[in-house]
Order: structure tokens, then C-alpha cells, then sequence
């Protein structure tokens, strides 16, 4: 019988040689190996097929939870549109007005022994359109100024300026204010009202509710053109004007008036002025046409008033005259039924020169149908200026004559 030795020094010299061998040969695989890991990763992670990827200048933490490796990388992604450009250019030249009234006070007492003081009562929006000089100008609406002691700008930037009231006008809603301005860098481009499309973009900046969200900017589109709103202007429940307006969705509220309609070229194309405000009514809102605006803007900063055309008279449409006083008053032909009738006749006005009286009733100017005193309105204020000659048919004692008339310009609108 044989036995074998673990410690024979042959067997033990064969096996050392083959345990060498294999250590050279693990080595050199595990460096092989190593060197085709280092190039392949980014490989790799180029084509997608590693679970993230690292570069150079990147912000990155790394987070390791035992078997779990993530990267938490921070992008930078900045977004720019026809709508931020056209942000960008106009948002400077839009204010905020507050108009500061008289009020009663317990707390303050005056030299004079009066207890007055001075709150503000309302907040708009303006549009910066002129820089002359030291003398910034600012137009917002008729009604954001109404009944002001004071008025206050406040800049884009939080400056507040007060603002002098050069001139305002009640039938289009306008005013126009002038600031310092020194500190005014940005004013507002015009753009042409005129060429505007149903569906087109616009932006509105203003100041809704007041300064806690000034500048604040919603945008829509154009809904409507040439949309006529009926305006009460003495507030005795009947219109007595017709607003020509544009229609707009893009969200108007209280503190918006008197800011900006911008399109997208970021040009001023109207002066947002109302909304119509009721449970069932959504994104119905109104912008005077910059076009329409411009002459009434300029009046207002050159006269302090809109010089329009005089007739001297005061009015009432027919249609608003029971069919009573229409025969027995005015003698009216019973298929008469339209018209603007004279209530008085103001001494040496064009109307009194031409002949015109008390109780006549105009149914015709230079060839248009006169409907009702917003008709005669119209004809006078859009189509004529001063110095024209007017031809005008009317109805005396239920015979119909003509006269012609020439316009004067007076600050008292008929």
C-alpha cells in the first residue's frame, strides 16, 4: 500500500509553480479589465446607458444610501417669447395713480379750525407717453382722476411722484397728468389701433386692486372691434354717449383702468377703461383705441380741454318724449317719430344765429338721419371741427325746414 504526502518536496515544488502562474495570470485580467471599464463609461453614458451622467462645470450632489447612488442636478431654464419681449418694453412706462380726496376726520384739526383731512380713494393705472424737458405726461382715465384734490404716480419702481392734472375729459374717459420727469427712463410707443384683427394677441399691464399687484400683466386677445357701449354720462339712467371701444379677454379689474392694451410688439394700442361686471359674464372687457385716443390726449395736454365743435343748444331725443307732448308740444307729423329736440337755445351761439328755437326738432345733418341726440352727438364731435359750416333739417310747428349753421369751438359739450 501507498501513501501520499501533501508535504513530498516534488509535489509541493510542482504545485507552487501552478498557483504563480495562476496569480500572474488573475492580475493581468483584472488590469485588462479595469482599462476597458475607463474606456467604456463614457461610452456609455454618451449613448444613454448608464442611469445619469456627470460634466464638467455641472452643479451636482451626489447623495449614497447603501446600494442606491443619486444625482441631484440644478437646470437653469430660461424661457423667452413674443410675450416677455413685448413685456419687457412696455411694463417701465406703466404707473399706478391714486387720487387722493378731502375727507372728515375726528383725529386732525386745522389752523382754521376746520377737521379735514386727506385719504386716498382709489387706485388706477397710467401710461407714461411723453418725456419733455424736466416733464414726463401720463394718460389714464377720466374716472380714475374724478374728484381728486391731489393725485400721486407711483413709477414702476416704487418711486412716488405727485402728478398735476392738466386736463380731463368726462365723455371719453380720458385725462392726461404731468409728473417730473427726472426720474422717468421709459415711456411708451404708440401703435395703430386701426390695424388690428379679430384673435389677435394683446397683453393688458396694469395695477388690479391696487399697489399690492402692480404691474401685473395677463394676456388674450383681441374679441371684438369697434364695439359701442352705451355711457350715462350724468348718471340719470339714460346714455348719453356712445363709447367706441375695443373688446378684449384678457383679464381687466378695478385698478386696471387707465393702463395699458399692449399687441405684441409691445406698442400701446389702447387704454384699458371697463369691463362689464355681472355673476354670468366672464372676460368681457373694453380699451379705447389708441387712435381714437390720440387727438383727445393731445387737447388735454396742449388746452387742458377737447376743443370740439359748438352748437349752443340743449337737447333730448325724441324717443325719450311721451307721444303726447311729440304732437301737442312739439307738432310733430304723426309718422315723425325720431329726432333730437331743442330744450333752449344759448344767446349768440351758432345755433341762435343760424335761427334755431325752442322746441325745434333735428332730424337731419349734412344729409345723415339725426335719431336721438347720441346720433347728433356723434356727427358733431367724430365728423366736423370747427370753423366748418353745418347744414342742418329740423321740424318747427310740424313743418320741416332747413338752415346752416357755423361751428364755433366752446369747452360746454351740448
Amino acid at each position: 500500500m501507498g501513501y501520499y504526502d501533501d508535504h513530498s518536496p516534488s509535489r509541493y515544488s510542482e504545485g507552487s509553480k501552478n498557483r504563480g502562474g495562476i496569480f500572474i495570470a488573475s492580475l493581468i485580467g483584472a488590469i485588462i479589465g479595469a482599462i476597458l471599464v475607463i474606456i467604456a463609461l463614457p461610452v456609455l453614458s454618451n449613448r444613454g446607458m448608464l442611469p445619469y451622467k456627470i460634466e464638467p462645470n455641472e452643479s451636482a450632489v451626489t447623495e449614497t444610501n447603501h446600494q442606491q447612488h443619486v444625482v441631484h442636478k440644478q437646470v437653469a431654464y430660461e424661457v423667452t417669447t413674443d410675450s416677455t419681449k413685448a413685456v419687457a418694453k412696455a411694463e417701465n412706462a406703466v404707473v399706478g395713480v391714486t387720487n387722493i380726496q378731502a375727507a372728515k376726520s375726528n383725529f386732525w384739526s386745522y389752523p382754521n379750525g376746520s377737521n379735514r383731512s386727506e385719504q386716498a380713494v382709489g387706485t388706477g393705472s397710467g401710461v407714461i407717453y411723453k418725456k419733455a424737458g424736466n416733464q414726463a405726461f401720463v394718460v389714464t382715465n377720466h374716472h380714475v382722476v374724478e374728484g381728486a384734490t391731489k393725485l400721486e404716480v407711483t413709477l414702476e419702481n416704487g418711486t412716488k411722484l405727485p402728478a398735476k392734472l392738466l386736463g380731463s375729459d368726462i365723455w371719453t374717459d380720458l385725462a392726461v397728468l404731468e409728473i417730473d420727469g427726472s426720474k422717468v427712463t421709459d415711456i411708451a410707443d404708440f401703435g395703430d389701433s386701426d390695424t388690428l384683427k379679430l384673435g389677435e394677441p394683446v397683453i393688458a399691464i396694469g395695477n388690479p386692486l391696487g399697489p399690492a399687484f402692480s404691474g401685473s400683466v395677463t394676456e388674450g386677445i383681441i374679441s371684438g372691434l369697434k364695439r359701442t357701449i352705451p355711457v350715462d354720462i350724468n348718471q340719470d339712467g339714460t346714455p348719453d354717449w356712445q363709447a367706441e371701444v375695443l373688446q378684449t379677454d384678457a383679464a381687466i379689474n378695478p385698478g386696471n383702468s387707465g393702463g395699458a392694451l399692449i399687441n405684441m410688439a409691445g406698442q400701446v394700442i389702447g387704454i384699458n377703461s371697463m369691463k362689464i361686471a355681472q355673476n354670468a359674464v366672464e372676460g368681457i372687457g373694453f380699451s379705447i383705441p389708441i387712435n381714437s385716443a390720440k387727438p383727445i390726449i393731445d387737447d388735454l395736454e396742449k388746452y387742458g380741454s377737447v376743443k370740439r365743435p359748438y352748437m349752443g343748444v340743449d337737447l333730448k331725443s325724441v324717443d325719450e318724449i311721451p307721444a303726447y307732448y311729440q304732437s301737442e308740444a312739439l307738432k310733430l307729423p304723426p309718422n315723425v317719430n325720431y329726432g333730437a329736440a331743442i330744450r333752449s337755445v344759448e344767446p349768440n351761439s351758432p345755433a341762435a344765429k343760424a335761427g334755431l328755437k325752442e322746441l325745434d326738432v333735428i332730424v337731419e345733418i349734412d344729409g345723415q338721419k339725426i335719431n336721438n341726440v347720441i346720433d347728433l352727438r356723434k356727427q358733431l364731435y367724430e365728423k366736423k371741427k370747427i370753423g366748418q359750416k353745418m347744414t342742418v333739417k329740423f321740424y318747427r310747428n310740424g313743418n320741416l325746414q332747413e338752415t346752416t349753421l357755423t361751428l364755433t369751438g366752446n369747452s360746454v359739450q351740448q
